[in-house]
């Protein structure tokens, strides 16, 4: 199989992160700080490895301050969830996943928050100064997608930041699709809150997310129960990251992400799918009847494109690809419909392709190849 939608999940993950996780289950397997004996302490050691190299990564402070979910989804709903109140008035972006716009969503339809979504240009970026110009004072947060899951567009974060630090808004960062790749600084980005998991550009496995809330953020626990200290207080204890952290964690998964976190390299991962995007791009760009969606240069995206083949529907493309060419890619809307209906590709969405780390010149080469049978086939 030819696997391009490493957008959704990376894939293969590397040797080390499968025997990272067996040696857990086979060597320890026990529940991490629920008890003083040596194999707890161990694993409770690891977890905070992890937490200080991941606060390490996106230039934070207070590792415990990072704080362990079940994937990137459950990290922006902690977010979200635990900083609004009623009245709150939100800013957010039509490039957003489903992930954010659905909370929000549920919330203003319940009549909690009002919310404003702002536009992008054709390049897929949005203009920070629409931002600027949708803030209110009741504003409490803006929420926006560091680069498009549709076509790789990276937002201008800084300088998002820079205005909601200005305005005394919160300013949540979502980063499924740039950690691992992009070089992300919080502290000078005025980044309140940060989302990612762990199954994309980190390599991780499935099952792990996080969500760092910076010291000045007041966010009220959306979970309580267990968290292996205190257990006579009758309320979730206020340190963190116990906070907002239940329940025992996966961590078989975060001792996956140790391993995938010790052999990571951003800046070859990006220039490797970047490379990629760019051969791919390059091969298809002369091709009949087969269109690009979104304008933004590949310096300006991480390894992600869409596009449509004129005649034929993405999820028929997609099958064909998968059934005739053993081409794995993603066809429709990629939880994103606001940024398809702006891109008037709603409701059948696009043909996502997405190369990875291990992804060679040798595949992207069938790729293009493919793509251009399926056109040249439905053209005849």
């Amino acid at each position: 199989m030819i696997y391009l939608d490493n957008a959704s999940t990376t894939y293969p993950k590397p040797g080390r992160v499968a025997a990272a996780m067996q040696a857990y289950l086979t060597q320890s397997g026990v529940s991490p700080g629920r008890g003083g004996y040596a194999a707890a302490v161990s694993a409770e050691r690891m977890l905070a490895d992890v937490r200080r190299r991941l606060t390490q990564l996106v230039r934070g402070d207070e590792p415990t301050r990072m704080i362990f979910a079940a994937n990137g989804t459950d990290a922006l709903n902690l977010a979200i969830h635990g900083v609004l109140r009623a009245g709150d008035h939100v800013v957010t972006t039509a490039l957003e996943h489903n992930s954010v716009s659905r909370p929000l969503e549920t919330l203003r339809r319940r009549g909690m928050i009002t919310l404003t979504r702002v536009g992008f240009g054709a390049d897929g970026v949005i203009d920070p100064g629409e931002i600027a110009r949708a803030i209110t004072p009741q504003t409490r947060l803006v929420a926006l997608n560091h680069a498009s899951n549709v076509t790789g567009a990276i937002q201008p974060a800084r300088e998002v930041g820079a205005i909601t630090a200005r305005h005394d808004v919160l300013f949540l960062l979502d980063a499924a699709q740039t950690i691992g790749v992009i070089d992300i600084d919080i502290s000078a980005w005025r980044v309140d809150l940060l989302a990612f998991p762990a199954h994309k550009e980190l390599l991780g496995p499935p099952g792990v997310g996080a969500l760092f809330v910076g010291p000045e953020v007041d966010i009220v626990p959306v979970r309580q129960g267990g968290t292996g200290g205190d257990s006579a207080d009758p309320l979730q204890p206020p340190d963190w990251p116990s906070r907002l952290e239940s329940g025992t964690p996966n961590t078989v998964g975060i001792a996956g992400l140790a391993a995938a976190l010790h052999g990571l390299e951003p800046l070859k991962t990006l220039a490797t799918v970047r490379a990629c995007m760019a051969h791919f791009l390059d091969g298809v760009a002369e091709v009949p009847g087969i269109h690009r969606v979104g304008t933004a240069p590949v310096d300006r995206c991480v390894g992600t494109a869409s596009v449509i083949i004129d005649g034929i529907g993405v999820e028929e493309a997609g099958a064909i690809l998968d059934e005739s060419f053993d081409i794995a890619v993603r066809a429709g809307l990629h939880c994103a419909p606001y940024a398809h209906r702006q891109y008037g590709t709603f409701p059948d969405g696009t043909i996502r392709v997405s190369p990875g780390p291990f992804t060679t010149p040798r595949e992207i080469d069938a790729a293009v190849a493919a793509f251009r049978a399926i056109a040249e086939e439905v053209r005849n």
